[in-house]
C-alpha cells in the first residue's frame, strides 16, 4: 500500500513490449472495479489474517470518517459514504488509465528519436504512476474497510445470534456471552478499534462462530483467520449449517430496517458465507459435493428469490467450479470482469515490481557464521530489466533446425543442462515450481502430520501411497472433517526435483564432468534463492546432500568459490527455518515474487500445533488458532506477486521430461554402474602396493 521509488539507475531503454501489455491490462482492470456489485470481493484477504486490526490503520479510518464533511455540516450515513467513494476512486482510475496510455506513448517516442527531452520526463511520468496506484490502492482499502465495518452487532447482542437459529427460542434458556467466549484485557493501541481493551482469548466452537458477527469481526481479521483454521473444532457440514440456519431465521427480517439486529445478521450471514466461497472453495465445496449441494440447494429454494444474494451466490459457485475445473466459458460476464480485473492487478503489481526492484535488491543479502561476511548479493544488474527478462536462445537443440527430438531427452542426456546458462535454467525452473506452488491453500498446510509430513522427510515413503494414509494417527481435524491432501503431491513434486538433480550428478562417466554439473547445480541453486525462489534453492540443496552424492570425487575438485555456495545454501536453510514469518520481514516480499519451501513452511506450522488447543474449561485456544492463521496466510500472499519471466517451453519440457524419468530413481544403484563415482587409486601405486605385500609375505617363509 506504500509508494514505491523508482530506482535512480533504471534504464529506459531496457523497457520491454512486455511492460507495456502490462500498461495496458492494469489501465483496464482499475477502471472496470468500480462498476461490480457492492457484494464483490467480501473475502478480507491475507492482510487481514496476517495484519489483523492494523490492516486498516489510522490514515484510513479518518479519512473514510471525514469523507463527505465537506459537502454537509450534517454526518452522512455509511451508504453515502460509500457512494462519493465509489465516485472518487472512478475519477482517480480513469486519470490513471490516461497517464499510462501517455506514459505508452512516451516510451515509443523515446525510443523512436532517443531525445534527452523525452528520457528525462520518463522517471518523473514513473513517479507520478507510483503515486496514482498507491491512491487508487488505498481508495480501495478504504471501501474493503467500509463494507468490513457494516452489518456487526454488539457483543452484548451476540447471544441473539444464537437464539436466531433456533426453531424454537421460547424453552431455551437464556445464555450469557461468558459462557461461548474468553477474552482478555490489553492496553489500547488501535485507535479505531472500538472495543480497545478486549482482546478474544478463547471460546467454545459455537462461540467462535457466532463471534463472526461481532461488530468488529471484519476489522480484527477475525474473519480470514476463522476461514482458515476453523477445521480444527467443527467441520465444514457443522458450519455451513451454523449460517444456513442464520438465514433461515431471519428471512423475514431482509426487508426490514438495516439497523435492526435481524437484518444485521441476516446480512452478514451472506458476507461471511460468500467470503468462505471466494476465499476456500478448492479446499472445501470442491472436494465435499455433499456440502456443495446442500448448499446449492437452500440458495435455489430459499433465498434465490428474494434478492440478488441468492443469484450473486450461485454465479459465485459456478465462477469457482470452472475457475478450479478450467472452464472458462462457464463464467457469467461479471465474473469475467472480476476475472480480468484480478489478473490486471497481478501483472501491474509485476510493473511496479519491475520499477522499485534495484532499490530493495540491494538490502538483500545473507550473513555467514563462519567470518565469511555478506554473500549472495546480487550481481546481474540487469537481471529483470525488461530485455534481459527474455530469455536468449539457450542453445541450437532447441530452435526449430534441431535434429535432436525433445522425445529423445534421454540420449540427449545432461548436455543441455551444461550449455543452458544457470540463469536460464533457474528463471524455467522457477516457473515450474509457480505453476505448481499456486494451486496449493493455506489450508493445506494445517494438520500435515496426519498425512504422515515428517521432519527430515519431504513425503510419505514412495511405498505408500496418499490414499493409505492413517489420518487417525495425530489428526488435529474433527474426524468427519474432509481434508485436502495437495501437500502430499508439493512435497512429492519437491522429492523428484532432488532426486533428479543427485541422479544428473551420479550419472555422469567422468570427474570432470561432475565437477561442471556439480558447479551448475550450486549456481542455479544461487540464482534461485537470489531471486527467492526458496523451494527449488532448498531442492537442489537437498539432492547435493544425498549420502551418495557427498561421497564423490568430485568435490575435492570443485573450485573454491563454487565450493562456497554450498555455505551459503546452508545458511539460507537456517535462515528459513529459524522464523516462521521471516520471509514476511520488511516490504521485500510485496515487491519481489516469492516462493517458500512447502516443507520447510509445513513444519513451521507443525510447531505452532504442537501441544493442547483446548483450555480446562473446553474451550478453544483462539490465541494458538490465530498465530497458525498469521503464518499460512503468507501463502496467499506470495501468490499474489507472480513471477514473470518470458517462459521458454521447449527448455521446460526437456525439464520435465529429466525429472519425470528421474523422480523414482535409486540413487545408489545408479551411482554403482558408474566408475567416476569412487575414489580411484592410481595404477602405479596399487602396482608397488601389491609389490610390497608380496614382498612380506615371501619374507614370512623364509
Amino acid at each position: 500500500l506504500q509508494s514505491n521509488g523508482c530506482g535512480p539507475g533504471f534504464a529506459e531503454e531496457n523497457t520491454s513490449s512486455e511492460e507495456q501489455a502490462m500498461l495496458k491490462i492494469a489501465g483496464k482492470s482499475y477502471l472496470a472495479s468500480p462498476n461490480l456489485p457492492d457484494f464483490c470481493g467480501c473475502s478480507p484477504g491475507w492482510s487481514s489474517a496476517f495484519y489483523g486490526a492494523e490492516c486498516f490503520d489510522s490514515e484510513v479510518h479518518s479519512y473514510l470518517k471525514n469523507l463527505g464533511k465537506q459537502k454537509s455540516s450534517e454526518s452522512q450515513n455509511i451508504d453515502a459514504k460509500k457512494v462519493e467513494l465509489e465516485q472518487l476512486l472512478m475519477m482517480e482510475t480513469k486519470n490513471y488509465r490516461k497517464t499510462i496510455k501517455f506514459y505508452q506513448k512516451l516510451l515509443q517516442k523515446e525510443r523512436r528519436s532517443k531525445g534527452p527531452e523525452t528520457k528525462s520526463m520518463l522517471p518523473k511520468l514513473r513517479g507520478q504512476l507510483q503515486e496514482m496506484k498507491s491512491k487508487v490502492q488505498f481508495l480501495e482499502l478504504v471501501k474493503k474497510y467500509a463494507q468490513a465495518k457494516q452489518w456487526g452487532v454488539e457483543s452484548c447482542v451476540l447471544p441473539t445470534v444464537i437464539h436466531s437459529g433456533k426453531a424454537d427460542t421460547m424453552d431455551m434458556a437464556p445464555m450469557d456471552e461468558s459462557s461461548l467466549l474468553l477474552y482478555y484485557n490489553t492496553e489500547k493501541q488501535q485507535c479505531n478499534n472500538q472495543n480497545g481493551v478486549r482482546v478474544l482469548q478463547a471460546g467454545t466452537p459455537l462461540g467462535l462462530m457466532t463471534y463472526l458477527y461481532s461488530r468488529n469481526a471484519f476489522l480484527e481479521g477475525y474473519v480470514q483467520q476463522f476461514l482458515y483454521t476453523f477445521r480444527y473444532f467443527c467441520t465444514q457440514e457443522e458450519f455451513l449449517q451454523f449460517l444456513l440456519d442464520r438465514i433461515s431465521s431471519t428471512l423475514s427480517s431482509a426487508s426490514l430496517d438495516p439497523s435492526t439486529s435481524l437484518t444485521k445478521i441476516w446480512n452478514r450471514s451472506f458476507y461471511i458465507l460468500q467470503a468462505w466461497i471466494e476465499d476456500c472453495y478448492s479446499v472445501d465445496f470442491a472436494t465435499n459435493t455433499d456440502l456443495l449441494g446442500t448448499l446449492k440447494e437452500f440458495i435455489s429454494s430459499k433465498v434465490a428469490s428474494l434478492n440478488g444474494y441468492g443469484e450473486r451466490l450461485l454465479s459465485l459457485l459456478e465462477h469457482a467450479s470452472a475457475r478450479k475445473s478450467g472452464s472458462a466459458d462457464l463464467c457469467s460476464g461479471v465474473d469475467k470482469l472480476e476475472e480480468e480485473s484480478e489478473e490486471g492487478r497481478k501483472t501491474l503489481h509485476s510493473l511496479c515490481k519491475k520499477l522499485s526492484e534495484d532499490v530493495s535488491r540491494k538490502n538483500f543479502y545473507w550473513k555467514l557464521s563462519k567470518g565469511m561476511g555478506p554473500v549472495g548479493q546480487y550481481q546481474r544488474e540487469r537481471l529483470h530489466t525488461g530485455s534481459a527478462v527474455l530469455p536468449k536462445p539457450c542453445c541450437s537443440s532447441f530452435t526449430e533446425e534441431s535434429s535432436v527430438s525433445l522425445a529423445r531427452a534421454d540420449e540427449v542426456g545432461p548436455v543441455l543442462l551444461m550449455e543452458c546458462s544457470a540463469q536460464q535454467l533457474c528463471w524455467q525452473l522457477t516457473l515450474l515450481q509457480q505453476e505448481v506452488f499456486n494451486k496449493c491453500h493455506p489450508v493445506h498446510f494445517l494438520n500435515s502430520r496426519a498425512l504422515g509430513v515428517k521432519d527430515k522427510c519431504v513425503a510419505v515413503s514412495k511405498a505408500v501411497s496418499a490414499e493409505t494414509v492413517s489420518l487417525k494417527v495425530c489428526n488435529l481435524f474433527l474426524s468427519k472433517c474432509i481434508q485436502d491432501q495437495y501437500l502430499l503431491q508439493l512435497l512429492k513434486n519437491a522429492d523428484s526435483i532432488s532426486t533428479w538433480v543427485a541422479a544428473e550428478i551420479v550419472t555422469c562417466h567422468t570427474a570432470k564432468r561432475q565437477v561442471s554439473l556439480l558447479s551448475k547445480f550450486l549456481s542455479i541453486a544461487k540464482c534461485c534463492y537470489e531471486q527467492r525462489n526458496f523451494a527449488t534453492a532448498m531442492q537442489i540443496l537437498a539432492g547435493l546432500e544425498n549420502l551418495i552424492v557427498r561421497q564423490l570425487p568430485a568435490w575435492k575438485i570443485l573450485p573454491a568459490k563454487v565450493a562456497e555456495i554450498m555455505e551459503e545454501l546452508k545458511a539460507v536453510e537456517v535462515f528459513l527455518k529459524s522464523d516462521s514469518l521471516c520471509l514476511m520481514e520488511g516490504d521485500r516480499f510485496k515487491t519481489l515474487p516469492t516462493i517458500p519451501s512447502a516443507h520447510v513452511l509445513a513444519m513451521h506450522v507443525q510447531q505452532l500445533e504442537t501441544g493442547g488447543f483446548t483450555m480446562t474449561n473446553g474451550a478453544h485456544k483462539w490465541t494458538k488458532l490465530r498465530n497458525i492463521a498469521k503464518v499460512v496466510s503468507q501463502v496467499h500472499a506470495f501468490q499474489e506477486n507472480p513471477y514473470t519471466y518470458a517462459p521458454d517451453f521447449k527448455l521446460q519440457s526437456y525439464l520435465r521430461q529429466r525429472i519425470t524419468r528421474f523422480k523414482d530413481a535409486d540413487i545408489s544403484a545408479l551411482a554403482a554402474d558408474n566408475c567416476a563415482n569412487f575414489h580411484q587409486i592410481p595404477a602405479e601405486k596399487h602396482s608397488r602396493k601389491i609389490q610390497d605385500t608380496l614382498r612380506r609375505m615371501k619374507a614370512t617363509f623364509q
